[in-house]
């Protein structure tokens, strides 16, 4: 079991027994408070997006095979979406397994994802994947596309608009996701508690609101 809290632009936190994993928790580069990471691990999928916090357990910002406490970690090198082919792979996307459970974290990659590289991420029963558009990631439309050609049992959007952050380029709404993606009834939950024997059988679209 683990549990999901989402921070706000493309950060995150997920808690497993007594260790934690922080996802892109560099908020100052959207004019608020960086996520403390103080005794955890730190996932950058860029390494702009990582605090590199000296109490931290271990800094993840780049490709590579991990394994820190109870998450097995997986880096695979991403074209970003910003960027031109001549300009190379800065990003990271991960798979990440807890519990039995494996979790994919996608951040700003370029909106083609080829079959090989589908299969090194492997079946993926958690997607946290970014919908905010505008040329700087995945847009709703995209995002739907891969979540639907990755098949997880559980979609979390993030990285969506939110009047309380600077972002760099505006995003849009993630109203705009759950309509491409054609699900009803989207629960809204302030964290998000997954076990593997709770998995529901069919994608299901769920938006964790943001925690301070």
């Amino acid at each position: 079991m683990f549990e999901f809290e989402y921070k706000g632009a493309g950060a995150g936190v997920i808690k497993a027994k007594k260790d934690s994993l922080y996802i892109d928790p560099k908020l100052s580069l959207y004019g608020t408070k960086d996520v403390a990471t103080g005794g955890g691990v730190e996932l950058a999928t860029e390494p702009r997006f990582a605090v590199y916090n000296d109490a931290a357990k271990l800094v993840i910002d780049g490709p590579g095979e991990y394994e820190v406490g109870p998450f097995a970690i997986t880096g695979f090198a991403f074209r970003r979406n910003i960027d031109s082919l001549e300009q190379g792979k800065k990003a990271t996307a991960y798979r990440v397994v807890v519990d039995g459970i494996a979790i994919a974290v996608l951040g700003h990659i370029d909106n083609e994802i080829s079959e090989n590289q589908l299969e090194e991420l492997g079946l993926i029963d958690v997607l946290i994947i970014p919908v905010g558009g505008n040329g700087y990631t995945f847009d709703g439309v995209a995002a739907a596309r891969i979540a639907k050609i990755m098949e997880p049992k559980l979609v979390v959007p993030v990285h969506y608009a939110d009047d309380t952050l600077a972002y760099e380029v505006p995003q849009n709404e993630v109203t705009d996701f759950i309509s491409a993606i054609g699900a009803e009834d989207v629960e809204h939950v302030t964290k998000l508690k997954v076990k593997a024997a709770s998995l529901p059988a069919a994608m299901t679209t769920v938006v964790v609101d943001r925690s301070k």
